[in-house]
Order: structure tokens, then C-alpha cells, then sequence
């Protein structure tokens, strides 16, 4: 009986020591997966941006170590480049470090031409519309929503699948008959105008009243609008 349990207790011990090793035994799974959870913690996907995230094998040929600390991760280069190396380090007093290569593709919500767009065409539904491109291929501030620039017209050609920016537009191109709004605290008047330069939301354009002859200088309000304070 002495010894069935002395027998009993020992094989207890053994697979306590057992599970502890499996435990603390890392494989190239384990490594990938890891790296792939911190990239995925580092470039979170939002409502503007959609993140790809894709990590090389690790070699076979490599032994990964037992670690009984948390395991770290950095990108030693700290950018954000589509090729990234990944450190994996285990900081015991026996430390040791494995990289691997991964691709993190980043894709952004912007206002693209669905079909070519000739000079003077108005921009609408039918030849606009949000995509996500990558960030790597967007120069410049460009634009998310398609309300602003509903009804524009298109200053230049802009190609099938070139993204949108305000200088591809005017709300108000030079040659547009507009209605000028002037405006104090007490009242306001409208009259017209002819746009002697091209503008955008809030931009200053030089207008030409056709009543007075004037020349002078509102704010763009809206498509064919313009508004002055007095």
C-alpha cells in the first residue's frame, strides 16, 4: 500500500513537471500567431482605414526556446512600411530573439472617378464613388465625403480610378453665373455676379457684381453661391 502511493504521488509529480514544459514550449505556430496579434494591436483597422495583416513562416529549421516570461514584440525600424520585420524576444536571464518578416497592408476610404472624368463635367453618383486604396498610393489631402463635391465640376481630367482632391474641382469655376448673398446682423441681399476665379467651400473668389460693376471678393457658400458679410 506504502508503495502504491509513494508510486501514486510520484507520477503526480511527473505530470505536473510534464504539463510545465508543454506549457512553456513555443513552436513557429505559436511564434506567427503571436506576431500576428501585436501587428494587428499596432494598426488597428478603423472606420477610415481597413488593415491587412500577413506573417511569413518561420523557418523550420529553427528551435524556439522554452520561455517562462511573457514574450515581447517591436518593430526595431518603427514606421509604417508595408514590409515590416517583427523582433520576438524572450528577456530571461538567458535571453533570445527570433524576426520575422511580415506585410501590412493599408487601405483608406477616399472619393475616386469611376469612370474618366473630362474637364467641366459635373461630379455625381454616376461617376464617383469611396473606395478603399491603399495609403501608400494617396498623395496629398483627399477626400472622404461625397456630398461635398456632389454637383462640382471637374477643373481638369481626372483618369478612371485617380482619387478625388480639391484641386481636381470647383464648386465655383471662373465664367459661373452666381447669386451673391451680402449680409449684416439686420438684413440681406441678393444679386448676381460672374466669377472672375474658381473656389471651393469658405474660399475667397474674386466675383464681378453685374448690377454695380464691382468687383469683389465673398466666400464660397455652395455651388453657384457666394456670400459676403457686411
Amino acid at each position: 500500500m506504502r508503495y502504491t502511493k509513494l508510486f501514486l504521488i510520484f507520477s503526480f509529480l511527473l505530470l505536473i513537471k510534464q504539463t510545465i514544459a508543454v506549457a512553456t514550449e513555443l513552436d513557429g505556430a505559436f511564434i506567427e500567431h503571436f506576431a500576428k496579434a501585436y501587428l494587428a494591436e499596432r494598426f488597428p483597422s478603423t472606420e477610415e482605414e481597413r488593415v491587412r495583416i500577413s506573417v511569413a513562416h518561420l523557418d523550420p529549421r529553427i528551435v524556439i526556446k522554452p520561455c517562462k516570461i511573457p514574450l515581447t514584440a517591436n518593430i526595431p525600424e518603427k514606421n509604417r512600411a508595408i514590409n515590416v520585420n517583427i523582433k520576438i524576444s524572450c528577456d530571461e536571464s538567458i535571453p533570445w530573439k527570433v524576426y520575422l518578416s511580415a506585410k501590412v497592408e493599408i487601405t483608406k476610404a477616399v472619393l475616386i472617378a469611376t469612370s474618366t472624368i473630362s474637364k467641366g463635367d459635373k461630379l455625381d453618383e454616376s461617376n464617383i464613388e469611396l473606395a478603399y486604396m491603399p495609403i501608400n498610393r494617396i498623395r496629398g489631402d483627399k477626400l472622404t465625403d461625397i456630398n461635398i463635391v456632389f454637383g462640382a465640376k471637374a477643373k481638369k481630367r481626372i483618369a478612371k480610378g485617380k482619387a478625388i482632391s480639391k484641386k481636381s474641382f470647383c464648386l465655383i469655376c471662373k465664367g459661373d453665373v452666381v447669386t451673391i448673398i451680402a449680409s449684416s446682423d439686420n438684413f440681406s441681399i441678393k444679386t448676381r455676379g460672374v466669377a472672375l476665379s474658381s473656389g471651393n467651400i469658405n474660399e475667397q473668389i474674386r466675383v464681378k457684381n453685374t448690377r454695380s460693376k464691382k468687383v469683389i471678393t465673398p466666400r464660397v457658400k455652395t455651388i453657384n453661391q457666394v456670400v459676403i458679410n457686411l
